[in-house]
């Protein structure tokens, strides 16, 4: 079974740019929605919209907010993700297709490097 984001959540997340380097992805969603179980591979988020989000890998679960114009990095894992404030969330991703480098470690929190906790 895929865990493309794309294949998994088709209502919110397409393909903006692709070459043999990189995919740009565009998500979008409105307060509520939530997506499936799926997996990113190391990326740079750059959030369009301010949000709130609850984030889920496995048995660990954080609530983020994000301001808009927000720019970070995300090591590869496997998530679902939940809007749970009031306003719509737009973001773009830049996937790397090269694979991850021997210092790349382990899969890592899913909020990782996107800012202070919420709640």
């Amino acid at each position: 079974m895929s865990l493309d984001p794309v294949v998994t959540n088709p209502d919110h997340y397409s393909v903006v740019f692709e070459n043999e380097r990189v995919r740009v992805l565009e998500y979008r969603d409105a307060p509520g929605e939530r997506t499936t179980v799926h997996e990113h591979p190391d990326s740079v988020m750059y959030t369009l919209s301010s949000f709130r989000r609850r984030l889920v890998s496995g048995d660990a679960e954080r609530d983020v907010s994000l301001e808009a114009g927000t720019t970070g990095w995300l090591p590869a894992q496997q998530h679902l993700g939940e809007n749970i404030g009031d306003t719509p969330t737009h973001v773009l991703f830049v996937e790397l297709k090269e694979p991850r480098s021997a210092a790349g470690g382990q899969q890592q929190d899913p909020a990782a490097g996107l800012g202070p906790q919420t709640g």
